[in-house]
Formats: structure tokens, sequence, C-alpha cells
């Protein structure tokens, strides 16, 4: 029997400390809420309960402050919570903003605000807004998160309030059809002329140097005799060479290019060595 008594007295006991821990919260006193400023709702200034939210509703006009003052508490026990925060809401969009409290070791608490501190939509919210009081911290004790006032918020009649921008959402957009510019299949046209007078201009110095040296056109006989099948192959790459060009600059392009005057250029480096080497043996016998 008194085994008994003792097991329901330890169990009532754990009851009784579970049911205390379980009622620890956060809250406040000592609340108040005020407008300063030099519209026509300044020097208002009215006491916040943490049971109860203000009957009224408190006004903001375009150049004041309010000012919410409060002592944080836990357990009735002053304390600084570890998160403290005004938080302001628009009912209807359900839009809604943080002001975290200054507070210091003493649990004093302050913030302060003004109309340039609120979203533009809160501007234009067709009811007062939803203002409470927000506490938390470490350990079992449970947070506080209330309403305590109304706030409406006044228009300057005389400066026109903000539009706002429509916001970016990311989603399928229409598609995109891409016209690109047609490549060019010449240079252009100044560009051409320029190279095609250098060019023209280099042909009567090669005659001239020609007369000058002394070119022999006696030679031109012997020399397909000798290797007919070179000059001529060698002869032939050099026009082959300035048609591939012709052809690049008219038409092709540079993957038809590079292979067509791999080829010529072959013929050309062979043909050449061969021709070069009877025009050598020439000269070496006396000719001239």
């Amino acid at each position: 029997m008194r085994l008994s008594s003792q097991l329901l007295y330890s169990i009532v006991a754990a009851g009784v400390v579970g049911v205390s821990q379980a009622a620890s919260s956060w809250g406040f006193d000592e609340g108040t809420v005020s407008v300063q400023g030099k519209s026509s709702v300044g020097g208002f200034k009215e006491k916040l309960s943490a049971q109860k939210a203000l009957s009224g509703v408190v006004t903001l006009g375009p150049s004041d402050t309010l000012k919410v003052l409060l002592t944080t508490q836990e357990d009735g026990k002053t304390k600084r919570p570890h998160q403290a925060f005004l938080s302001v809401k628009d009912v209807d969009s359900g839009l809604e903003t943080s002001y975290a409290l200054s507070v210091r070791e003493s649990g004093k608490g302050k913030v302060e605000l003004t109309q340039k501190d609120l979203p533009v939509q809160f501007v234009k919210a067709s009811q007062p807004l939803q203002a409470k009081i927000i506490l938390g911290s470490f350990g079992s004790a449970m947070g506080y998160d209330s309403p305590v006032f109304s706030l409406d918020i006044m228009e300057d009649p005389d400066k026109p309030v903000a539009q706002l921008a429509k916001p970016l959402r990311y989603g399928k957009l229409e598609e995109i059809h891409h016209i690109f510019r047609v490549d060019p299949t010449s240079p252009p046209k100044i560009i051409s002329l320029v190279f095609a007078g250098a060019v023209l201009v280099t042909i009567p110095i090669l005659f001239g140097v020609w007369l000058t040296l002394g070119a022999n056109v006696n030679h031109l006989s012997p020399a397909l005799s000798s290797a007919p099948l070179s000059h001529l192959l060698f002869f032939g790459s050099v026009v082959a060479m300035e048609g591939i060009f012709f052809l690049y600059y008219y038409s092709w392009n540079l993957f038809q290019t590079l292979p067509a005057a791999a080829a010529v250029g072959a013929v050309a480096f062979f043909s050449g060595s061969r021709a070069l080497s009877e025009v050598q043996a020439r000269r070496l016998a006396g000719a001239r």
C-alpha cells in the first residue's frame, strides 16, 4: 500500500512539472505604440497588451514615424528573446513583411518605421493592415505570435503613389525565329579593286625586268623538247591555281578551295622541280 502511494505521488509530481513546462511562454509588458510627426495624427500614443489587440486603428501619415516600445518577458520575468519582430500584413493579399526589434539585455525593445519602409502595396491597401508581435527563443517556452493593433496608411495627396512594376515570372516564352544574314560571297569591291590593281601593276614591271636581264624566248623550243610534260604541267598548275583563287572569290567556300589548292600545289611542286632541273642543265651547258 505504501509503495502504491509513493508511485502515485511520483506520477502526480511528474505531471505537475510537465504542465508547468508546457505552460511556459513568451510575452511582453509595458508596451506602447505611438505616432510622431507633423500630420493630423501626430502625437498619437496608446498602450499595448499582450492579451488583447487595440480596439482602435493606428494611422500613419506620409511624414510620420511609428514607434513601438515594449519589454519582453518569459513566464512574467524580463528576458531577452532570440527573435523579436513587428510583422505587418495585408490580410486581403496575404503580403507580409517583418521588422526586427532592437532588444537590450534588459528586455527593452524598440522598433521605428515610416511609410518609406513599407512596400508600395501597403499604401494601396483597401483596409487597415494587421500588425502583430512575434517573440521566440531557444528552449521549451512557447513563442508569442499575436496581433496587437491595426495600422492604416494615409496617402500623401500631393505625391502620387508609385506604380507597381509587373513582377518577373519565369515560364514558357514564345518561340524565337532567328533570321541569319546571308554570308557574303565576295569581299567588298574596294578591296577587290585594290588587289586587282596591285596585280596589274606588276605585269609591266615583270616585262621590264625580263628586258633588263635579257630574257631569251629562243629557249622555249629546247625546253619543251627536253622536258615537255614538266614544263606544261608546271605552267598549267600556275594557271589552275589562279583559276581556283577566282572561284573562291566568286562562289567557292573554304572547304571547296583547300582540297583543290592542295592537289594543284602538289602538281606544281613536282613538275616545277623537274622543269627547274632541266633549266639548270641548260645553264650548266652554257646556254644563255
